[in-house]
């Protein structure tokens, strides 16, 4: 039989990184927490965890954390019928890109968190690699771009967001005196989100441009739209986020006839119970994305 104790403090240290910060939210030491992951590995006969360079769940300590949270899931479901082993809340840990947080995705799900008691923790990644954290057992759901999902998960298209190179008028007069073209694509500032963004490449790539242009890195949704405002990159920036400063003029595309399509999926475990199912219910109904 599984101790769901060590279940639980394995699940605690990949989500907080660490161990210390591990025992702070178990209430317990940090010794204590080391010697759940101890015991859970010598019953195992295998370790669970990575401790170096990076902390992080091995292979099967992946498998542990995944059947942990449709477990947690699934007691939520139990509890619906067993009012006595509830608990005030449920939290559901979730990777999604940093474009949607910004701009659909409260208004999407805020009432249904409201009436399901249930807490998120969100876990931002670009929409390129999102599914990475589900793969390693990190996360209950993802939403990202990739439309594969992986074993004993399901997912669901939910729609796209259209990203156009937006930047100020004063920035293409500086930058583009001449109109668009290779040269001034190799001398223009780009604005990256990080290092595992592609959108920008994706469209030097449509545009026919080979090689190298600087740039920022600006890890903030929000944050980008604000440096391409001041006048210091273009960068690939969604329609629904930039559509105020579209009509007021403050930012214009530097190709008109450009833009790139980023099709997004909702991946959630086979057997997550009720409260899955409601919230990807609540997701595939909603307006806020292009069908």
């Amino acid at each position: 039989m599984i101790d769901y104790k060590l279940l639980e403090a394995l699940a605690t240290v990949v989500e907080c990184e660490g161990f210390e910060r591990a025992g702070a939210v178990l209430g317990i030491s940090q010794s204590a927490v080391s010697q759940r992951i101890k015991t859970l590995e010598v019953r195992l006969g295998q370790p669970v965890l990575v401790r170096s360079p990076a902390l992080k769940a091995t292979p099967a300590g992946q498998r542990l954390l995944n059947h942990v949270q449709q477990v947690q899931l699934l007691e939520r479901d139990l509890a619906t019928s067993l009012p006595a082993i509830s608990e005030p809340s449920t939290r559901l840990r979730i990777a999604l890109n940093a474009d949607s947080l910004a701009t659909w995705w409260a208004d999407a799900i805020g009432d249904f968190c409201c009436q399901e008691d249930l807490l998120l923790d969100l876990v931002i990644e670009d929409q390129d690699v999102g599914l990475r954290r589900m793969r390693e057992g990190d996360v209950a759901a993802c939403l990202c771009s990739a439309q594969q999902p992986v074993a004993g998960a399901r997912s669901v298209y939910l729609g796209s967001m259209t990203y156009r190179p937006l930047a100020t008028p004063d920035f293409i007069q500086r930058h583009f005196p001449d109109g668009f073209s290779p040269e001034a694509l190799a001398n223009a500032p780009m604005i990256v989100f990080g290092p595992n963004d592609q959108l920008q490449n994706r469209f030097l790539a449509q545009c026919g441009f080979q090689g190298s242009a600087p740039h920022h890195l600006c890890p903030s949704s929000e944050g980008f739209v604000k440096l391409a405002l001041a006048g210091m990159g273009y960068g690939m920036i969604p329609e629904i986020q930039a559509q105020q400063e579209l009509e007021a003029g403050t930012l214009v595309s530097i190709a008109p006839d450009q833009s790139l399509r980023v099709d997004l999926y909702w991946h959630f475990w086979r057997h997550s119970g009720g409260v899955m199912d409601r919230l990807t219910r609540t997701l595939t109904n909603t307006h806020s994305l292009n069908r």
